[in-house]
């Protein structure tokens, strides 16, 4: 069998149709939707793709980074600033090219598209030849679009063209400005060091003369200041003269004060019944003594009580539980002056020492030498605890920098650290040999009487442990000091 076709439909596939071109690129799958108006114009105007800045932009950006550099370049970071921007001034022309040449090809391309479908809809009809209609009113549209496109580019490239322009001379006549100033810099160091080099070779043609010069006059301020003293001189040796006399005056003025005060204490104890006996210095023992001549006043009869003062015409203050006719006096009284009142058949009366107690000569270096170690042991006896007498053998006395021990072999009797509730001080009743002795209250409801062998040991141990015990923010006195 044989199988007929007809003629129409043969002829019909076998006419040749035009392709269009490869080159031809959408932005999409389906035409767009454009709607014309009136004169070919464009109602609704499709959204663009924004892939990218614009040119504008992109130069509007960077005039805003460089107005914002405060920095001062040098001279090669302006010619690289400079053939930096050169270059995107060139990139900018380029790509303002390519976009011409691009636009170019377009309408190219869309020429061709719009005689592809006009040979198309010759040869169609019906429905297809609608849609070729349709389509080619698209491309009318498109190229109407391209156009604009085109005007709008020109304008942008004119304007670019025109910043790029401002931008390069911008730069240019900030690059030479600086060059100027860095040249002119180089033209002053240049001024400055053919100066010195000349005043250098003066100086060097010069130089033995002015040398010895300079040795001549330094010779000559030396031989001034070694015959003629300045007057700066001569007033320190006037001031040191001044102080000199001054000094000299006020030792006599104070040894007169003493004399005085030791005639009228002398004219005073020929009438007053009591009298002060024993030397008037730390280490020694001050008693008072009846000067009736008839020994008609016993002092066992009398209230007494010791005060202290700085100088006798200033306030005094009492002297706790010394209220015997016998005082020791302690590292506390030197510099000060001691007096007793004793009170007799209503009658009260004042002894007073002649002067401040004297210092002992020996102590100052024994506690020095005694500070550099850890710990100072004293040999002791303890004549009373706790107000009771008290017999006992020897113990020892161990004052540290942090507290106070008192013990006999491995027996501790006391051990405590510096405190607030701690006491310290010489004997102030009646005990033998009071000035070898003192007063310890390690702490509330325990007290100690301590005899040391000699009254410089007793001295020493006092002012070591209250030196220790101020390092400590304590102060060691006596009860009510």
């Amino acid at each position: 069998m044989t199988k007929v076709c007809p003629e129409t439909e043969e002829r019909t596939l076998q006419e040749p149709i035009l392709t269009v071109s490869t080159d031809v690129s959408f932005a999409s799958n389906h035409f767009p939707t454009y709607k014309l108006g009136p004169d070919n114009e464009i109602v609704d105007e499709p959204k663009e793709d924004e892939k990218g800045p614009s040119v504008k932009e992109t130069v509007e950006e960077e005039s805003q980074f460089l107005s914002d550099q405060h920095k001062r370049l040098s001279v090669r970071d302006l010619a690289s600033k400079f053939d930096k921007k050169l270059a995107a001034a060139v990139s900018l022309a380029d790509e303002a090219k390519l976009k011409e040449v691009a636009s170019l090809e377009g309408h190219v391309m869309l020429k061709k598209l719009r005689d592809a479908l006009e040979y198309m809809r010759g040869r169609t009809d019906g429905q297809n030849k609608e849609d070729v209609e349709k389509a080619i009113s698209i491309v009318e549209a498109l190229a109407v679009k391209l156009t604009q496109n085109e005007g709008e580019l020109i304008q942008e490239k004119f304007e670019t063209s025109e910043d790029a322009k401002k931008l390069v001379n911008h730069e240019k006549s900030f690059a030479c400005a600086e060059i100027e100033s860095a040249r002119a810099v180089v033209l002053r160091l240049g001024e400055a060091f053919e100066e010195q080099e000349r005043s250098s070779e003066a100086s060097r043609a010069q130089g033995p003369d002015v040398e010895k010069m300079v040795e001549e006059v330094q010779e000559a301020r030396q031989i001034k200041r070694m015959h003629h003293p300045t007057k700066v001189m001569g007033m320190q040796h006037e001031l040191h003269g001044l102080r000199s006399r001054i000094q000299e005056k006020y030792m006599n003025s104070v040894r007169l004060h003493q004399e005085i005060a030791t005639i009228k204490r002398a004219e005073e104890s020929k009438s007053c019944p009591f009298v002060l006996e024993g030397t008037q210095s730390l280490g020694s023992c001050l008693k008072i003594r009846v000067n009736a001549p008839d020994n008609a006043i016993e002092l066992s009869n009398c209230s007494i009580q010791w005060y202290r003062a700085a100088c006798e015409t200033s306030q005094r203050e009492a002297i706790s539980g010394a209220n015997q006719e016998v005082y020791a006096p302690e590292p506390f009284d030197v510099g000060r002056i001691l007096q007793a009142d004793i009170l007799s058949n209503g009658h009260k009366v004042t002894v007073t020492t002649n002067g401040p107690i004297d210092p002992d000569a020996g102590l100052q270096s024994r506690i020095d030498s005694l500070m550099k170690k850890s710990n100072s042991e004293f040999s002791v006896v303890i004549s009373q605890m706790n107000g009771q007498d008290y017999a006992s053998r020897s113990h020892v006395l161990t004052i540290g920098k942090t507290r106070i021990k008192l013990s006999r072999g491995w027996i501790t009797k006391a051990r405590e650290i510096y405190s607030k509730s701690m006491q310290l001080c010489g004997v102030r009743g009646n005990i033998k040999a009071p000035a070898k002795a003192l007063f310890w209250q390690p702490r509330k409801s325990l007290t100690f009487t301590l005899t040391f062998e000699s009254e410089q040991e007793r001295n020493t141990s006092i002012a070591l442990a209250r030196k220790y015990a101020f390092d400590c923010n304590v102060t060691l006195l006596g009860p009510d000091d």
